[in-house]
């Protein structure tokens, strides 16, 4: 009798922990590429290699019409948009929604070509003309580099292979960052832009809040002994545990109040069925100097060059003691801004300063309960940001 009693809560008790974790009808897109979630989708799609100028090979990817267009309008003169992701992961965030919510979709069938960038170090580019992805030299660049090699080797390429004169960027968090110390310290690069739309950016860290403020609270020493020289946040083991558990549909809502603590309380305008995709795409890895470059910002709270730890390193990468700073007032490329009032890494007083020194700043909306992530993957941000861009742009034809 006890034996049967025993066995009878033992199957009870495992029936529960199955009921648990049962899982939501899997996503395919969360085993896909790039290129595979594009055609999936029914899209068109191009992947180059871009090769920096001082040797690393970026993936790019281009959606060269909307699915519903005409191949024959392949051929014809149409706006180019380029869209540059954020720190820590890869250009595979604008395309995890379905096409009716994903911005790189939106963009292609508003009749844009549309080029997806990714700097050093992400899962699309881990490769090098001579370097080992496996040693510490391949992993020496902070957003310095970034600056000065992978955004001019892109934007020409792109440029070089739609012979057109110009385009439009689109950048989100640290590719904000990326473009307005691109176009302060390059005018030729600036000139080859039309206009810069800066989403939820990161440039001005001072007031910067939530857990990923911690990180400036560590030693350079501690952080390089923990985790090394070389890369971090890459794709791991860590990914598919998390797209596991987080795609029970008892524990989604957990994991995605989760993320407001990473990046501002928004919940409800995720689309939670899509976890397993965002979680097996992000994050997709950087450097431990960039995550070093970006723990300056928050310390320092200017907008400057990595710092390399003495006077006498930064003699040699700079020819003076101090990182040099980026001028904001010289980025004169005409800049439309969306900023989130619950963005706790784009800290609203930082972007207002960012704002009030930006030259030629022709638009700001501020959207009070958008958080960082929401301007890529928000249910509406459709309607609050790429409606708005998209009509900039045809305007500008």
């Amino acid at each position: 009798m006890w034996w049967l009693l025993r066995t009878t809560c033992f199957v009870h008790a495992i029936r529960n922990i199955f009921c648990f974790l049962e899982a939501k009808p899997k996503n395919p897109e969360a085993s896909m590429n790039v290129t595979e979630i594009v055609s999936h989708w029914g899209y068109e799609s191009e992947e180059h290699e871009v090769m920096t100028e001082d040797g690393y090979l970026l993936l790019t990817f281009r959606i060269p019409r909307g699915k519903n267009e005409r191949k024959d309008s392949y051929n014809t003169t149409k706006p180019v948009v380029y869209l540059q992701h954020g720190l820590t992961v890869s250009a595979d965030y604008w395309v995890l929604d379905p096409p009716s919510n994903s911005p790189a979709f939106l963009l292609a069938d508003a009749g844009f070509d549309v080029w997806l960038g990714n700097s050093r170090g992400t899962n699309n580019a881990r490769k090098h003309v001579h370097l080992d992805p496996d040693s510490e030299e391949f992993w020496a660049f902070s957003f310095g580099e970034q600056i000065a090699y992978d955004l001019p080797a892109t934007i020409n390429f792109i440029l070089k292979k739609t012979r057109q004169p110009q385009l439009y960027y689109i950048g989100h968090s640290q590719g904000v960052y990326l473009a307005y110390g691109a176009f302060a310290t390059n005018p030729q690069l600036a000139q080859k832009i039309k206009t810069n739309f800066a989403l939820a950016p990161v440039v001005l860290t001072k007031y910067l809040r939530g857990v990923l403020r911690s990180v400036a609270y560590i030693s350079p020493v501690v952080i390089k002994t923990v985790f090394g020289k070389k890369d971090i946040y890459s794709n791991s083991d860590d990914n598919h545990i998390l797209e596991f558990l987080c795609h029970r549909k008892k524990i989604a809502t957990v994991c995605n109040n989760l993320l407001t603590v990473m990046f501002g309380y928004n919940p409800q305008n995720l689309n939670e069925s899509h976890l397993d995709v965002y979680i097996a795409h992000i994050p997709a890895g950087t450097s431990v100097q960039s995550i070093l470059h970006f723990s300056q910002g928050i310390n320092s709270g200017l907008f400057q060059a990595y710092d390399w730890g003495s006077e006498s390193l930064n003699m040699q990468h700079y020819n003076q003691s101090t990182p040099p700073i980026y001028k904001i007032e010289d980025m004169k490329v005409p800049t439309a801004m969306w900023s989130g009032g619950r963005d706790l890494l784009g800290d609203p007083k930082d972007v207002q300063n960012l704002a009030a020194k930006t030259p030629n700043l022709v638009y700001h909306k501020k959207i009070p309960r958008y958080n960082h992530m929401d301007f890529i993957l928000g249910k509406d941000a459709n309607e609050e940001v790429y409606e708005e861009i998209i009509e900039f742009i045809n305007k500008d034809q």
